[in-house]
């Protein structure tokens, strides 16, 4: 009779739990439980396009977001000056992505699940003496992020006019160690959380 009471008493406790997180809408974890992933309401996906965030005129550029457990693109546009010389407006470019990351997401992406780990005031400057002329100096080192925020700046980048399209990036930090190649790869995309970008040396010039 007690071991059946004790059953019972178990088997409501995980029945109310779930009804709490159901209607909570909580992100689904990579982390492994006893009872599978944690329900979530994320559609990761726009109803209809986002005015709010078209109604900048620029340059239109895609930067990558957050949603579940995964990097999603999201149209955005950045402001290049008309007659910029090529390694100017490749700075500008890549300026603007880093502020359009740490940007809160629009009221309708938010709606839709998307959220940033991007902080602000991170800055992007060009190459130093020796680093290979495609390199992006930030000013804090890529170690120093999150694997969030670093999946996003480095696929975000590698899928610009900021760097050489070819799905990576040249990125160093303020000190003296030299900048690494980032490779956006479609793990890194899918598990931003747990998968870090790959990176390798670069040749020094």
């Amino acid at each position: 009779m007690t071991t059946r009471l004790v059953s019972r008493a178990r088997i409501g406790a995980v029945s109310v739990l779930a009804l709490l997180l159901a209607g909570c809408g909580i992100r689904a974890t990579e982390v492994p439980t006893n009872f599978g992933p944690a329900p979530s309401r994320v559609r990761c996906s726009l109803a209809e396009p986002d005015v709010s965030t078209q109604a900048a005129r620029g340059l239109p550029v895609q930067v990558f977001l957050l949603c579940g457990s995964s990097l999603v693109t999201v149209d955005r546009t950045v402001r290049v000056p008309d007659g910029a010389a090529d390694s100017e407006r490749r700075m500008l470019v890549a300026q603007g992505l880093l502020d359009q990351l740490a940007a809160p997401p629009s009221p309708a992406e938010k709606e839709a699940g998307y959220s940033t780990d991007v902080r602000g005031g991170i800055k992007v400057s060009g190459p130093r003496p020796g680093d290979p002329e495609d390199t992006l100096r930030l000013n804090t080192t890529p170690d120093s992020l999150t694997s969030y925020a670093l999946a996003q700046i480095v696929c975000t980048f590698s899928d610009s006019a900021a760097a050489e399209g070819d799905g990576s990036v040249v990125l160093g930090g303020p000190g003296a160690e030299p900048p690494r190649r980032w490779e956006c790869t479609d793990e890194v995309r899918a598990r931003p959380g747990s998968k870090e970008p790959p990176s390798k040396d670069v040749p020094r010039e």
